[in-house]
């Protein structure tokens, strides 16, 4: 698991009740939905060594017999585009890519450059574990144009590595970064606090260590107990219990402080870098731009419409390896609804949404869709204009959920 925010979940973004409440009249007519041809392009490969306790992403563990027909059917559903496209981003999320051997990953990259042009100044991230990280994998992706790696590193503590069920220690993760930044220009690692057993101490040592390696870019995300994985079951049982809001609100302080510090400016609630080292495929989610996506679980959103894969892997690789349909939900999105979610994914930005920008392309007034909590969110301080923008301020990042419910 690296960086990627995952179309996955920009696709399941939840439709309240609320997301139905009507908004004052349009100030103009906004041409809905975009035509634009996307300029970024997804692709998940959802193969892992083991499903980590905390993960709830769409992955199958021990299954390397399975690739070969994966990567058959992903030829088949790219052929789809029926001609080669230009894009400037390009993601490979997971599951873990390396887990491929290195020739499957090798044939992977050529399958995606056949069928999509990189453009000039281009980015291509691929997310990959220390364990298995491999030099003859590292060399592959090199050579095929890769230029930004994202490594789920996690932690460095053993024992909070154990817990997680991650099966690298610190030293591997180190020296994994280490061959990572002698071979690509961007380097990003993920990390994760309120860990149960956690302490402050702890995390404020893994910032330390983190930003003592010289990567470009961090990404900190706190725990999250999601339904239907093991650590939903074990805390139903009360076999762990999530630490105390306070202490998991002191450590997410503790990152908006020490990274900048450090030379890592937050650009996004959970993302860091150092300048220009920005992720530039995640900034179209969070600008709600359209995207290409393909394989099991994976999201497309274009011209208005989501398109969500199905979620499991063996059905998506029969479907598609039999011509039949693989797309597990399908949703075209109206003007409104489409400017709630773009709130939702917007104010993940430090810069916020532009007024300007909102107006024009939704023919709505930001502020419309809060209504009256639009001023008490200014008043309480949660949110603040500067210049066009409307943004989150430091205490509205720690209180993002409260904000952004207020706009659905």
């Amino acid at each position: 698991m690296g960086d990627s925010i995952r179309p996955q979940a920009v696709a399941m973004l939840s439709r309240h009740a609320t997301l139905t409440r009507m908004t004052s009249q349009p100030i103009s007519v906004a041409v809905w939905p975009p035509l634009s041809e996307p300029r970024a392009c997804y692709v998940h490969v959802p193969f892992c060594s083991h499903r980590c306790g905390y993960c709830d992403f769409t992955l199958i563990a021990r299954r390397p017999d399975l690739v070969d027909d994966y990567l058959r059917a992903l030829e088949m559903e790219l052929s789809s585009l029926g001609e080669p496209r230009e894009i400037d981003t390009l993601f490979f999320g997971g599951g873990t890519p390396t887990y491929l051997s290195a020739e499957q990953l090798s044939r992977l990259c050529s399958l995606l450059r056949k069928w999509f042009q990189l453009a000039p100044g281009y980015e291509w991230s691929v997310e990959a574990n220390p364990m298995g990280l491999t030099d003859d994998k590292i060399q592959v992706l090199r050579d095929a144009g890769v230029n930004r790696v994202s490594l789920g590193v996690q932690t460095f503590d053993a024992e909070l590595l154990k817990l997680l069920e991650r099966d690298h220690d610190g030293q591997i993760a180190v020296d994994a970064v280490c061959r990572l930044l002698d071979s690509f220009s961007n380097v990003s690692i993920d990390l994760i606090f309120g860990i149960p057993g956690q302490t402050l101490s702890h995390w404020l040592d893994t910032i330390q260590r983190a930003t003592t390696l010289g990567v470009h870019h961090i990404s900190t995300y706190g725990l999250t107990f999601e339904a239907g994985t093991a650590f939903w079951s074990r805390r139903s049982k009360g076999q762990l219990s999530p630490l105390p809001d306070e202490l998991e609100r002191s450590m997410y302080e503790a990152v908006m402080d020490r990274l900048p510090a450090a030379g890592y400016t937050q650009y996004e609630t959970s993302n860091f870098a150092q300048p220009g080292n920005e992720c530039r495929h995640n900034q179209v989610y969070w600008k709600a731009d359209p995207f290409f996506g393909f394989g099991p679980g994976a999201a497309a959103f274009v011209c208005g419409v989501r398109r969500t894969n199905h979620r499991s892997v063996t059905t998506w690789v029969r479907r598609t390896l039999a011509g039949e349909n693989a797309v597990g939900e399908t949703e075209k999105l109206d003007r409104e609804d489409a400017a709630r979610e773009a709130v939702m994914v917007g104010f993940r930005q430090c810069q916020g949404i532009s007024q300007t920008a909102f107006r024009e392309r939704y023919g709505m007034e930001l502020d419309s869709l809060a209504g009256a909590a639009h001023g008490k969110l200014l008043a309480d301080g949660l949110l603040e204009k500067s210049g066009d923008h409307v943004r989150l301020t430091r205490a509205g990042r720690c209180l993002a959920d409260r904000v952004i419910v207020e706009f659905m």
